[in-house]
């Protein structure tokens, strides 16, 4: 993997299980958060048709970001540091998001490309493998544009198996949980 894809993958959601498994190393107790933190996601283990949290399947994969199509108001204030609700408003106001260019060009409307990206740290679009924009399709963690301009290229898929199987050929096992995750539920 290119370093350029991991520094890419890699966010500020990664931060708190990172230092939860240094705090582990170094004997600080945080054994017993790890372990309740494990716990529940393996009671959990993937997202069901009505999640609202794209929740990884490996234990070392980032942390969920939050469906910006049915996220609740509540889990949007608790997620998302900072956000107020006239924000909160704002991004229920546009829904259903077809793209991640409409999301950015909506709330773009009432604050800087900055603070947009910012969001789009801890929200997703969800995708859909035979409709969505190169720049959707490149939410997921690893793809790059050029490849994501492939997969459009690859369509139409006859199967969600079919496209997964095109992913897996350009981003790692880890990148790929977190891409199903992403995808509109069938």
């Amino acid at each position: 993997m290119s370093l350029r894809k991991l520094i890419r993958g890699f966010s500020l959601l990664w931060l708190m299980p990172v230092l939860s498994l240094f705090m582990t190393a170094c004997g600080s107790g945080a054994e017993n958060r790890q372990t309740n933190t494990a716990g529940s996601n393996s009671a959990n283990p993937s997202p069901t048709a009505t999640s609202n949290i794209a929740t990884p399947s490996t234990s070392n994969a980032p942390k969920a970001k939050l469906n910006i199509n049915s996220a609740s108001s509540a889990d949007f204030l608790t997620a998302i540091p900072g956000l107020g609700s006239r924000m909160v408003h704002e991004f229920e106001e546009y829904r259903p998001y077809l793209s991640i260019q409409q999301f950015r060009r909506e709330i773009g409307k009432y604050v800087d490309p900055g603070q947009v990206a910012e969001y789009e740290k801890y929200i997703f679009v969800p995708i859909d493998e035979n409709q969505s924009d190169a720049l959707t399709l490149q939410q997921i963690p690893g793809l790059e544009a050029a490849e994501a301009q492939e997969l459009i290229a690859g369509r139409p898929y006859a199967s969600r198996d079919a496209f997964l199987m095109k992913l897996g050929e350009k981003v790692s096992a880890e990148e790929l949980a977190v891409a199903k995750t992403y995808l509109v539920q069938q």
